[in-house]
């Protein structure tokens, strides 16, 4: 009876040791995988949420002072 205790600990830790190995692996491939997704994106040339924003918020100031000057140049050739 003891030798078959002693297969089933030796099978149990053989599996316990193979979980671990399967959960360092998958760890290891999220790792890779999102180091390539990484430099996937940076060849590409996309910009980050807060680059956009930015320029977006630059854009829009662009655009408010473009219609206030385009205001005041209809105010001064009104005049003439």
């Amino acid at each position: 009876m003891q030798t078959r205790n002693k297969i089933f600990d030796d099978l149990s830790q053989l599996m316990t040791n193979a979980m671990g190995v399967a959960q360092g692996a998958k760890g290891e491939a999220e790792t890779a995988m999102k180091s390539w997704i990484d430099r996937w994106m940076a060849d590409r040339d996309f910009v980050s949420r807060e680059e956009f924003d930015a320029v977006r918020a630059m854009a829009q100031k662009a655009r408010e002072e473009n219609e206030a000057l385009k205001a005041r140049l209809d105010a001064l050739e009104a005049k003439k």
